[in-house]
């Protein structure tokens, strides 16, 4: 469970272009904390993964949540919540740059 606490943390942090140092200033957890958590050598408990998943924008479910796709299923099912949760804050532009970035993508 450990491990799976940190590889979400990781990638939450890749989907959000955060370093572990942002993460640290943000929920004022140490970044040895972090590192730790994120290496999978320390679970975040209690108050701790509450702030970090505060941080991240998620919720500590979905930081405890076993990670059971990988690679590609993996990134989509983590842009799919970005986007889900962030789409109402988006202008009409942004959601238009975003429709063509993922078209062209597709077109490859």
């Amino acid at each position: 469970m450990a491990n799976n606490i940190g590889v979400n943390i990781a990638d939450f942090l890749r989907a959000k272009g955060m370093t572990q140092k942002e993460l640290a200033d943000i929920s004022g957890i140490s970044e040895a904390a972090i590192s730790h958590y994120v290496k999978g050598d320390r679970i975040p408990r209690g108050m701790n993964l509450t702030r970090i998943a505060q941080a991240l924008g998620v919720t500590a479910e979905e930081l405890n949540e076993e990670n059971e796709i990988t690679g590609r299923d993996h990134d989509l099912k983590v842009a799919r919540m970005l986007i889900a949760r962030n789409a109402s804050n988006m202008s009409k532009q942004e959601k238009m740059e975003f429709v063509s970035l993922l078209l062209s993508e597709t077109e490859e």
